[in-house]
C-alpha cells in the first residue's frame, strides 16, 4: 500500500537524519522521531484518501438509491483508483458493487465482487456465502459464514441465515448447533430463539422478522412472501371482524 510506504519511507528519513546529527549512540531518539513520522504521515494520507473516496462514494450511493444504477456503480468503480492507497479500500468498493448488483438479481455480475468485498461486511458476506450454497460450493458457503460469524458475532440475522442456509442444504443438526451459539453470543434475542426452537421441532424457520433485511438475500421467492402478507392480512380482517 503506498500509504504505508510512503510513511515507512518518511520515517526511515527521520531516524538517519537525527542520528546523523545527534550521533549513533542517540538511535533512541531516531527510533521515536521515526515512530511520529510515521504515525503522522499515515494519518495524513489516511485522511486525504478518505476525503477523495468520501467526494466519490457519497454521490453513488445517492445514485443507486436513486435507481440511477448505471452511473452510481460506474462511480463506484471509478474510486477502485485509490485502492492502492489505503488498506481495505479494495474490498470496501467491491463490497459495495458487488452488493447493489446482488440486490438487482444480477448474481453472475455480484459475485466475483462480492469474493473479493471486505470480510467485515456481513451482509456482503451473507450474500457470498449464499451464492456458493446456490453453486452447490457447500464447503466454501461454510468457510465464508465462518469467517463472517466470526468477525461480526453480533448479527443476529448473519447466525440466522447460516441456519436457514444449512438447513436448505439438509444438515438441520449443524443448524441448530450454530443457531445455538447465535443465541449464546445475543441470549436476548427472540429470532434466534424462536428459530431454534422450531428447527428442534422439524420445522421451517421464520425470518420475517428480519423484514426487509432479510429479503435482500433472495432466498424465499416473491409469490411466497405476497403469499404470507395476504395471509397475515386475512388473519386481521377476520380479527377485526369479531
Amino acid at each position: 500500500m503506498y500509504n504505508i510506504a510512503i510513511s515507512a519511507g518518511a520515517a526511515l528519513i527521520s531516524f538517519l537524519l537525527v542520528t546523523l546529527i545527534a550521533g549513533f549512540h542517540y538511535w533512541w531518539g531516531g527510533l521515536l522521531a521515526a515512530l511520529l513520522v510515521f504515525m503522522g504521515s499515515f494519518l495524513l494520507i489516511s485522511r486525504m484518501v478518505a476525503k477523495k473516496l468520501e467526494a466519490i462514494m457519497e454521490p453513488a450511493m445517492k445514485d443507486i438509491q436513486a435507481q440511477r444504477f448505471d452511473k452510481g456503480i460506474r462511480d463506484l468503480k471509478g474510486a477502485l483508483r485509490y485502492a492502492k492507497w489505503q488498506i481495505y479500500v479494495e474490498s470496501q468498493i467491491n463490497s459495495a458493487i458487488g452488493m447493489v448488483y446482488f440486490v438487482r438479481r444480477e448474481f453472475a455480475l455480484a459475485f466475483p465482487y462480492l469474493e473479493k468485498g471486505f470480510f467485515k461486511n456481513w451482509v456482503t458476506m451473507g450474500m457470498l456465502a449464499v451464492t456458493y450454497m446456490k453453486r452447490n460450493k457447500r464447503d466454501l458457503m461454510r468457510e465464508t459464514f465462518d469467517k463472517a460469524v466470526l468477525a461480526s458475532p453480533k448479527e443476529s440475522l448473519l447466525w440466522s441465515l447460516y441456519g436457514y442456509c444449512l438447513n436448505e442444504c439438509g444438515d438441520s443438526v449443524k443448524a441448530c448447533e450454530v443457531l445455538a451459539k447465535g443465541v449464546a453470543k445475543l441470549p436476548g434475542d427472540e429470532n434466534l430463539k424462536q428459530n431454534l426452537e422450531l428447527l428442534r421441532e422439524g420445522k421451517k424457520m421464520k425470518m420475517k422478522g428480519y423484514g426487509e433485511m432479510w429479503l435482500q438475500f433472495h432466498l424465499e421467492s416473491l409469490a411466497a412472501i405476497q403469499k404470507q402478507q395476504m395471509a397475515a392480512m386475512g388473519g386481521r380482517r377476520r380479527v377485526v371482524r369479531k
